[in-house]
């Protein structure tokens, strides 16, 4: 059983690591001002 992961921020260093940790395999979510961002994951 996974955990859940949350990323505050998908700027330079959050989407990149948030990537690594989908492909892990746990549920991410994630917030951040621009949508753009939230909608390229």
């Amino acid at each position: 059983m996974k955990n859940n992961i949350g990323f505050i921020g998908l700027g330079i260093m959050g989407k990149p690591m948030s990537l690594n940790v989908i492909k892990a395999g746990y549920n991410v979510s994630v917030y951040d001002v621009n949508k753009e961002a939230i909608d390229s994951l």
